[in-house]
């Protein structure tokens, strides 16, 4: 087919979670519940960290920058996937599907870079203790933060590049919820087998060598913590536990679309629901439930701001509106 003869496609319909009509109504109600979680425990991790003086140390700083990317990753395709909910026909312009591309690889690869950076402020705590915060300054701190955002948008540009130029003539059903990347250029009326070697060959090496890092990393860790046996050790355990959660939770779902070779998209599916919804509703469960300090800090803020007087105010005046 000659290049001049295409029909420039305008808009992809995405296909969503379900065609089933009746689960439409339940869906957006159970994401619509589970997108308000996200938001809210991402936002009271931030708000603890920046308002408990205790808790301005380097890994809850990169804690709350955790928090943040996690409202992103969840905010790029959720409202959307709601809102399709809502209707029978789910469009998205090429425009905003670009755009749902470029925020999804810029925020997960911007996550994988944070994670090493929480890997590393570990690393400095547990196996130099006494040069802790000589080694983790602030301009350190700023550093460990900025790179991420910067590998992220490295990342992004580069799977862009393979896409954007692509001829789409025809075909535009995405059988998902987002504009996922191997889904889009699979719509491409010429071959692709070359650009998604290319699209496994950057996401795999990014995720795979970000999650060999992290497994060497943890493992010096580990075998640190386990040759001292003190209180503080127990509790660099427990912040371990939590970290290493957190690294499976993520790079588990990212490794199988991304790093495997993608032939099985129901598949994709799911675990594109459980990276983009599950895993940022999990992180401030893991860190709060399993560190005292910022349970502390949380029990403290409720106290200062959700006094019972002031709550029976809220309500009662809720109920008078």
């Amino acid at each position: 087919m000659n290049e001049r003869n295409y029909s420039h496609v305008t808009e992809f319909v995405l296909l969503g979670l379900s065609s089933s009509k009746e689960l439409q109504p339940f869906l957006f109600l159970i994401f619509s519940l589970l997108y308000l979680a996200i938001l809210l425990g991402n936002f009271l991790i931030i708000l603890t960290v920046t308002s408990d003086s205790r808790l301005h140390t380097p890994m809850y700083f990169l804690l709350a920058n955790l928090s943040f990317i996690d409202m992103c990753v969840a905010s790029f395709a959720t409202p959307k996937m709601l809102a399709d909910f809502l209707v029978e026909r789910k469009t998205i312009s090429f425009e905003a599907c670009l755009a749902q591309i470029f925020c999804i690889h810029l925020f997960g690869g911007g996550e994988m870079v944070l994670l090493v950076s929480m890997a590393y402020d570990r690393y400095v705590a547990i196996c130099k203790p006494l040069h802790y915060m000589t080694i983790m300054s602030r301009r350190v701190c700023i550093t460990l933060v900025i790179i991420p955002w910067f590998v992220g948008f490295i990342h992004t540009m580069s799977q862009l590049a393979f896409t954007v130029n692509l001829p789409f003539c025809g075909p535009n059903q995405v059988d998902s919820f987002f504009c996922d990347l191997p889904l889009v250029t699979k719509l491409a009326c010429t071959d692709t087998y070359f650009v998604s070697l290319l699209i496994v060959a950057d996401s795999g090496v990014l995720t795979l060598s970000t999650f060999v890092f992290l497994v060497i990393s943890y493992t010096v860790v580990l075998i640190t913590v386990r040759n001292r046996s003190s209180a503080s050790m127990a509790k660099a355990r427990s912040t371990l536990t939590a970290h290493i959660i957190v690294v499976v939770l993520f790079f588990g779902p990212c490794i199988f679309i991304y790093a495997w070779p993608f032939n099985g998209y129901s598949v994709d599916k799911v675990l594109a629901v459980f990276y983009t919804i599950f895993t940022p509703i999990l992180n401030p469960l893991i860190y709060t439930l399993r560190n005292k300090d910022v349970k502390a800090a949380m029990s403290k803020l409720r106290d200062q701001y959700m006094k019972p007087r002031q709550v029976s105010e809220l309500i009662r005046n809720f109920l008078f509106l």
